[in-house]
């Protein structure tokens, strides 16, 4: 073990292709009967997924299919008008949950949904360096405006980020920097968690305790869902491996006669139109001819198995399963 200030980290860093499970006594007569559901944040979902609150991932739409579904989201904050999205899925009596920044424009929307009674279920306060004090000051602005919200707060990739953001009052911590296919800050700065988001998860868990945190980015396979949560992880936002369906925002394009849909970083110069201090880039990826609850319904029978190889009946167990 390798001491770093007053934390205990892991010397050796991993990602979840370097991770084996380790198999219990089954005690289920069917994988069907493994519960995947979660409660978070006070509220019950299906599975412990979040789809990446990314302009190429979610829209309005997709946000009302998930949430009459069951499926716990958060929309993105880009180009979109979150008051009449607030009035929208308040009218349809659902889940409501979405993404703020740090700059005026977001004080000014919190500001309004106070002053309309729009209060959020779920606010996800979504920067690149979450260990900053804008993060710090737009937390102390919503608590000392007393809102009730739900607050997810991040991202950071460290346990000192982590932390602080607790010390805050964030109610749940967002990990990871750097490790989605469509972000390019490491290989532009060299900091993050590419490469090594497993074991980040596991450090990071070791000082969050009983906050719970969303392991974001570096989820390529249905099986990194569940090997997130047995390091520590609540829950996993996921971004391409989410993207390119027939429900997927995203123009649809042909290349050398595939169709293909676009995917793109939320610090991409496609999504901020800047020239400039870019840390993302537009991918185009395979296009899926079914629609993302298809795929989270496999998804959730994924997991439903890998409970039953953890030798539990449902989430519970993951926090027992041993790891190599």
């Amino acid at each position: 073990m390798l001491f770093c200030i007053k934390y205990i980290m892991v010397k050796r860093k991993f990602d979840f292709e370097e991770v084996n499970l380790v198999p219990k006594l089954c005690v289920v007569n069917s994988r069907s009967e493994c519960d995947t559901s979660i409660v978070f944040g006070g509220n019950k979902f299906k599975l412990p997924i979040v789809p990446a609150n990314m302009q190429s991932i979610i829209d309005e739409n997709i946000a009302i299919k998930l949430a009459e579904n069951g499926y716990f989201y958060i929309l993105h904050r880009f180009d979109i008008d979150i008051v009449k999205f607030m009035y929208k899925m308040k009218s349809l009596n659902l889940i409501t949950s979405i993404s703020i920044g740090v700059n005026e424009d977001s004080y000014k929307l919190i500001e309004e949904l106070i002053e309309k009674e729009l209060i959020p279920d779920y606010i996800t306060i979504d920067i690149a360096h979450g260990h900053s004090i804008k993060l710090k000051n737009m937390i102390v602005f919503l608590k000392n405006k007393n809102i009730k919200s739900f607050i997810i707060a991040g991202n950071v990739c460290t346990q000192e980020g982590c932390a602080d953001l607790i010390d805050w009052g964030a109610d749940c911590i967002k990990i990871g920097i750097g490790p989605g296919s469509a972000c390019t800050t490491w290989p532009t700065t060299g900091f993050g968690s590419r490469n090594c988001q497993a074991s980040t998860i596991y450090n990071c868990t070791i000082v969050t305790g009983q906050t719970p945190v969303i392991c974001d980015g570096g989820i390529k396979v249905p099986a990194d869902i569940s090997k997130a949560i047995v390091l520590g992880a609540t829950m996993c936002m996921i971004g391409g491996m989410l993207s390119g369906f027939k429900d997927s925002p995203g123009h649809l394009v042909e290349v050398d006669g595939k169709k293909k849909k676009e995917f793109w970083g939320s610090a991409s110069q496609f999504q901020s139109g800047k020239t400039n201090r870019i840390e993302g880039k537009k991918l185009l990826v395979d296009y899926k001819d079914i629609s993302i609850l298809d795929k989270l319904i496999y998804i959730e029978e994924c997991i439903q198995s890998a409970i039953s190889y953890s030798g539990g009946t449902d989430l519970k167990s993951f926090k027992k399963t041993n790891f190599i």
